[in-house]
């Protein structure tokens, strides 16, 4: 019997078991083609595989300041620790009385900090992905505080074999822009977007595939959704497209909502 798990990638451990495409050029782990509309690629980029790698922009941003304030010409001096020729302070009076407290400013974006309070309830920690972590794993990791995970994976006997990408719409640019072509569709309430469904070379025909694309349809039902959409390339080859093809949706329960010669939409209601 094989043992099926599905697995949340959420930190660098599942990231590191996300399966190779079936096509060496692509790469699942560098792919940011849905989430930018206008420069992203589904190309094999292993630099951006290391810890800290912030991709092209990113690492171009994070070297500016990396070196803190030492390493700009234009950066104002650093504040001197005491001025020799200030006046001395006065010493403090016990019998003062002490400041008022300063009242709240409801304009704030947000509370203003306070001490830790051991009595006041603490609020738990959203989960969150390492500053350091590929960049990636960072673009999965983007909704994690309020949507939860961006991606699945599906491990036959502890070997992941098969991957999903998802999550809101919004998340997903190229998505946005895909599906305003079609003013058919349906603009409330927006639906979750399956972005990219694969399964390593060597398992497949298994199933394996269908099953996870189920198991997120469930998960994105009881997140509150009433809808997915996939957009697949209609006559890409099986290694190239992320999206499957549109045979495969109709077999995941979908339907075809727009028929196009190229970029169709499956649409699948809970």
């Amino acid at each position: 019997m094989e043992r099926i798990e599905i697995v949340d990638v959420t930190d660098e451990l599942a990231f590191g078991r996300v399966p190779p495409c079936a096509d060496p050029s692509f790469d699942h782990r560098t792919c940011d083609y849905w989430e930018d509309a206008d420069r992203g690629s589904k190309a094999g980029r292993p630099g951006w595989l290391r810890a800290g790698s912030g991709g092209e922009a990113g690492s171009w941003a994070g070297g500016l300041g990396s070196g803190g304030s030492a390493d700009n010409p234009f950066a104002p001096p650093p504040k001197r620790e005491s001025n020799p020729f200030a006046p001395p302070k006065a010493p403090a009076n016990p019998f003062a009385p002490a400041p008022a407290a300063q009242a709240p400013n409801p304009f704030l974006d947000g509370p203003a900090e306070v001490g830790d309070n051991p009595f006041a309830p603490q609020r738990p920690k959203r989960p969150t992905v390492d500053a350091d972590a590929p960049r990636k794993l960072k673009l999965l990791g983007r909704g994690l505080g309020v949507f939860g995970s961006y991606a699945r994976l599906l491990l036959v006997d502890g070997e992941s074999v098969a991957y999903c990408q998802f999550g809101p719409l919004s998340a997903y640019p190229r998505a946005l822009r895909l599906r305003e072509l079609y003013p058919q569709l349906p603009d409330a309430p927006l639906p979750a977007v399956v972005t990219c469904i694969a399964t390593a070379a060597s398992a497949r025909r298994g199933g394996y595939a269908l099953r996870l694309v189920a198991s997120v349809c469930d998960e994105l039902g009881a997140r509150g959704f009433a809808a997915v959409e996939a957009y697949p390339e209609a006559h890409a080859r099986e290694d190239v497209t992320p999206a499957a093809r549109p045979e495969f949706w109709i077999r995941a329960g979908f339907r075809l909502a727009v028929d196009d010669e190229r970029y169709p939409v499956m649409r699948r209601e809970f």
